[in-house]
């Protein structure tokens, strides 16, 4: 018995509870407290205090997407990979119109209807939401960060 659930439209996306739950919950309350306790006694250090609880804030956001945004490259390059071993060679060109969010829509399709769905994407201009609900065979993908 595999310890990852099935995947589907509905029950892909990946919630990581001590970041999701605990780390932005404090750090948003600790930027609530500190600008209230900024208001309440204007000096120099409650006011620092709150400039860098909102850097704190900004920083987790940011290292949120540096790794999303690696990971879209590397879906991109292996959607790209595959489609190149599963379409046919005639259609190899087409490959490259398809955009990132596309490519990345794509990822969750089986191989039995990954070309199909990547030419109604260009033929459609499908977005990732949009692929992602024609997919009838759903492949999991249990490394999405």
């Amino acid at each position: 018995m595999s310890k990852n659930p099935p995947q589907d439209l509905k029950s892909h996306a990946r919630l990581d509870p001590p970041y999701h739950f605990f780390l932005t919950i404090v750090i948003i309350a600790n930027v609530i407290i500190a600008i209230l306790y900024a208001v309440h006694h204007p000096h120099f250090y409650p006011i620092w205090l709150a400039v860098l609880s909102i850097a704190a804030f900004v920083a987790l956001f940011k290292m949120r997407l540096y790794p999303l945004k690696v990971q879209d490259r590397v879906i991109r390059l292996e959607e790209r990979l595959r489609l190149q071993a599963l379409a046919p060679a005639e259609w190899h060109p087409q490959i490259y119109r398809l955009s990132e969010d596309q490519l990345i829509g794509l990822r969750f399709a089986s191989d039995d209807e990954v070309v199909e769905l990547a030419k109604q994407a260009l033929e459609h201009n499908l977005n990732r939401k949009q692929i992602k609900e024609r997919i009838k065979s759903w492949r999991p993908d249990y490394w999405r960060v």
